[in-house]
């Protein structure tokens, strides 16, 4: 639509990826009496999945995403070098194609605006080619910003769906299969049954830098499946990513003091610190978000709620720095390893950033799968605050 047709409106959603797609269909089903305007250049959700386990989602905030979910398992499994272990833990996948369609379901065409936002301010956007839009709350949802601040690790992926002749044989996600050789930083393989002759199968990378060879990495998905005797008879879709995996940062390098622009998502620093997932944070802020917009001071409101956040992964950030600075890259499977023989609740928790005191003492307790000395120094030299 051509923005000089829409020169104000309530709520200006900048960025129509997970947290701005969700943030709309939030405010859509909530306050259908606000008028939301949702800023994306390209396809809403862009290309991508998006799986979470139910721990991740409070049941207060299910109305949400529920509707989204396109594939359900009732547990999953695990494979290290030292064994293999199915969780009894439900999983959940949505993909960008079932987000887009929500938001078109729900959001007037006229409400799309397909143009990329060049200058953001608390109450308007300047958009490509000069028209302006105002708006009584402007929101940044336009994923990851400015890093340079952060001291991180990422994990890199690419992922593939795969149709296999003959079928595939899985009947539940592999969530993390690492007996896969271990190149570049801690590797596994993810894989998701679709149906019996889709399987969506992801490479992933704990590395140190952002650095992926795409070709030399879809080379290793046709080893994998050949490997386990698939025969692939074409890739559906594919998709590549990279999350960061915070080891310290002051919060305000995230989110800086004099940027009075709402933020929600990556953007605001709402992201697990050691998995970079963004999922369980996306959705509770936009089903809050309903119920925050009438605010005048929603900008520094959400600011309050960011930092708070940030704060409380110190812990997973700490883990984040024993992962990078304590094992060699070659034996970071092992953290993990270690990691997956834990309760299942405890497990639960960790994915939603809700670990206890107790589990805490348990992460830490026992004889650490790294060498003593480099991890005592990775605690030693971390940043607590």
């Amino acid at each position: 639509m051509n923005g000089a047709d829409s020169d104000s409106c309530h709520i200006a959603i900048v960025g129509g990826g997970l947290a701005g797609g969700l943030a709309t269909l939030a405010l859509a089903r909530r306050r259908p009496d606000l008028d939301v305007r949702l800023i994306e250049p390209g396809p809403v959700g862009g290309n991508h999945l998006w799986s979470f386990f139910d721990g991740d989602v409070a049941a207060r905030d299910r109305w949400l995403i529920e509707p989204l979910i396109a594939h359900r398992w009732s547990r999953y499994d695990v494979a290290f070098p030292a064994y293999r272990r199915a969780i009894a833990m439900p999983y959940n996948s949505i993909d960008s194609e079932t987000l887009a369609e929500a938001v078109a379901a729900l959001l007037p065409p006229e409400r799309l605006i397909a143009k990329a936002a060049t200058r953001l301010a608390p109450q308007s956007v300047l958009l490509e080619g000069g028209d302006r839009l105002a708006a009584r709350h402007v929101i940044d949802a336009r994923g990851v910003g400015d890093l340079a601040g952060v001291d991180c690790g990422w994990q890199k992926f690419v992922g593939q769906a795969l149709r296999v002749a003959g079928g595939h044989g899985l009947t539940q996600p592999v969530v993390m299969d690492a007996t896969v050789d271990q190149i570049g930083g801690y590797r596994f393989v993810y894989c998701l049954p679709f149906d019996a002759e889709t399987v969506f199968v992801e490479d992933t990378y704990y590395g140190d830098d952002a650095d992926l060879d795409v070709g030399a990495v879809r080379g290793r998905i046709a080893d994998y499946a050949a490997a386990r005797g698939w025969t692939v008879s074409a890739v559906a879709r594919e998709e590549t990513g990279w999350l960061p995996v915070v080891m310290a940062g002051d919060f305000d390098a995230i989110w800086p003091r004099d940027d009075a622009v709402a933020r929600i998502g990556v953007r605001a620093g709402r992201f697990h610190a050691t998995t970079g997932y963004s999922l369980p944070d996306a959705v509770r802020a936009a089903a809050a978000l309903p119920a925050l917009v009438d605010r005048a001071d929603l900008g520094p409101r959400l600011r309050t709620d960011a930092a708070t956040a940030w704060r409380r992964q110190r812990f997973y950030r700490m883990l984040g720095a024993m992962l990078f600075r304590a094992a060699e890259p070659a034996e970071r499977y092992r953290i993990f390893q270690r990691f997956y023989r834990l309760s299942p609740a405890l497990i639960a928790r960790f994915y939603a950033g809700a670990s206890s005191g107790a589990d805490r003492l348990r992460l830490l307790s026992g004889r650490p799968p790294v060498p003593i000395g480099r991890a005592i120094r990775a605690i030693g030299s971390f940043d607590w605050l």
